[in-house]
């Protein structure tokens, strides 16, 4: 089987799934709204889900050895997005994400076959290790949909204040509704980023065999961690809300991209070394 073909296989349903839901939610020739994801439609997003997720583990875990590279990293970050979405979608209607996040999760299921990774992770085998990993992950995760959200809350705030109802602005939640679930998964993410930051710390020499290294991965993770920090202690000391929580939700996820994903980036494309 060519190597591309597992990654290809969920990458066009996911982008089949995309142009449904833009056409069906987005278009403006688009027949009335259904309410809410119809039941085919969870199921065939529920199906690329675990082909993205076979694929991935494929790539991380092939050879008897955990590689991770920039591709994989994005592509794990999208498919756990992606996933929480799914479970989220069953207690609120989250109309709007879906041609946004579905394209997105497409193109970053192909990443690691365009882009195999070639930097071997140590330690892989260790309980303690996998468990920083996984957490790690998730907290990209949330982020990285916290981001989107923020994203798709910019530009409806954008037209609503110019008086412009399109199609896709009238399909998403009112605002508040979009506010209250974005502050949620940056409160849940955060959490979770103090734990991945709280083990490295505490645990990097039975982790890694060695001590804290204060490197760009940690300074980024840290610039991330204050950012965060300093939006949740806004919003719920202050009452941060709008274009000031959007702005600090994109400059923290910014940085947490470049602790890993960019750093990974350069030594892979850019300077094209394994690092």
């Amino acid at each position: 089987m060519p190597a591309i073909l597992p990654h290809l296989l969920p990458a066009s349903l996911y982008a089949f799934l995309g142009f449904h839901f833009w056409r069906t939610r987005w278009a403006s020739v688009a027949p009335a709204m259904p309410r809410g994801m119809l039941a085919w439609e969870r199921l065939a997003l529920l199906a690329a889900l675990l082909l993205h997720a076979s694929a991935l583990y494929s790539e991380l875990f092939g050879g008897g050895a955990m590689r991770f590279g920039f591709g994989a990293a994005l592509s794990l970050m999208l498919w756990l997005a992606v996933l929480i979405y799914w479970v989220e979608s069953f207690h609120a209607r989250m109309e709007g994400l879906q041609p946004l996040a579905l394209p997105l999760a497409a193109v970053c299921t192909l990443l690691p076959a365009l882009f195999p990774g070639q930097h071997l992770l140590a330690n892989a085998a260790s309980p303690m290790f996998r468990v920083h990993f996984l957490i790690a992950m998730v907290a990209y995760s949330l982020f990285t949909l916290a981001a989107l959200h923020a994203i798709i809350m910019a530009v409806a705030e954008r037209r609503l204040h110019r008086g412009e109802l399109t199609r896709p602005l009238a399909s998403l939640p009112p605002l508040l509704t979009m506010e209250a679930l974005l502050f949620r998964l940056i409160l849940i993410a955060f959490v979770l980023l103090t734990l991945t930051l709280a083990s490295g710390i505490a645990f990097s020499e039975t982790l890694f065999g060695k001590a804290m290294e204060f490197n760009h991965k940690t300074l980024f993770s840290i610039i991330s961690w204050l950012i965060f920090a300093a939006l949740l202690v806004g919003r719920f000391a202050y009452g941060w809300r709008g274009r000031t929580a959007l702005r600090w939700t994109l400059a923290g996820f910014a940085a947490l991209l470049l602790a890993y994903v960019g750093s990974r980036f350069v030594l892979e494309i850019v300077l094209d070394r394994a690092g």
